[in-house]
């Protein structure tokens, strides 16, 4: 990842124009042209860089319920139980820990039936059953960004 991928990023993260042509602009601002920007983000997705590009929204807001879950993943079923999971395409995060829960993402759904519909499936689907349902009590931020 050079200078430029890293400008890419910072401006999808922060600044995404939300414009007809917005990789159009953004390469503009990288001081290359849209081809290549476009480019770049499919070789970031591609080497996994970039999971998703999508708005962010206050879920609760919207009436929409999410949680924070933990599982404890024995390491032969890491791959399976990560693609079970990323299957769902209301979850937004997802990634391994160095503790006995090693496995931590968050999930939204339309109501909380849907919720706990989406976790029993990733227990039948992959017999990890200890699975943590933090569900949040109070917002602190809703934004999770990395500069580059």
């Amino acid at each position: 990842m050079d200078e430029i991928d890293k400008k890419i990023l910072n401006i999808l993260q922060k600044e995404f124009p939300l414009e007809e042509h917005p990789f159009f602009i953004v390469g503009e601002r990288c001081a290359i042209s849209e081809d290549e920007t476009i480019r770049r983000v499919q070789k970031m997705k591609d080497e996994g860089i970039i999971r998703r590009i999508g708005a962010v929204f206050d879920g609760a807001k919207l009436g929409r319920v999410s949680t924070l879950c933990a599982a404890r993943v024995p390491e032969e079923k890491i791959d399976e139980f990560v693609k079970v999971v990323n299957a769902n395409k209301n979850v937004t995060h997802n990634y391994q820990r160095d503790n006995e829960y090693n496995i931590w993402f968050t999930v939204s759904a339309e109501n909380a039936k849907e919720l706990e519909k989406f976790l029993t499936e990733v227990k039948e689907k992959t017999g990890v059953t200890d699975i943590l349902d933090m569900r949040a009590v109070r917002t602190f931020k809703i934004n999770a960004s990395f500069d580059l």
